[in-house]
């Protein structure tokens, strides 16, 4: 099932990819990595749902949903980090955090993927 996910037809969701800008302190300095997120590129991505879970946080029940991410290898997708964010360019209430390195899942470098 996998190998037929990797097909260009099947990169149906169009993501922000977002890293942390800097930030001025005021001072006239700067903080690299501190300030908001801010979109470095778009791309067409394919999203699957693994199993969900629960977790208790300060007395709140949460539900998270991981996906599978999977991109076309680029020199900007092979950039991002666990430092970035995905978000859904149709739905901007959709924001990701990105928790696993990129993988090459076939080992032909045409396709990473990730967990979000």
């Amino acid at each position: 099932m996998a190998e037929n996910f990797r097909r260009a037809g099947a990169l149906r969701e169009r993501m922000h990819f977002q890293k942390r800008g800097d930030l001025d302190d005021g001072w006239g300095g700067v903080t690299p990595g501190a300030g908001p997120f801010e979109t470095v590129f778009t791309v067409s991505a394919g999203m699957r749902p693994r199993t969900g879970g629960e977790e208790v946080t300060a007395a709140r029940l949460a539900g998270r949903q991981p996906y599978v991410v999977t991109v076309r290898n680029s020199s900007q997708t092979r950039a991002v980090s666990t430092a970035w964010q995905l978000v859904d360019a149709r739905n901007e209430t959709r924001v990701f955090a990105i928790t696993s390195p990129l993988a090459d899942p076939d080992g032909k470098n045409q396709w990473l993927e990730f967990i979000a």
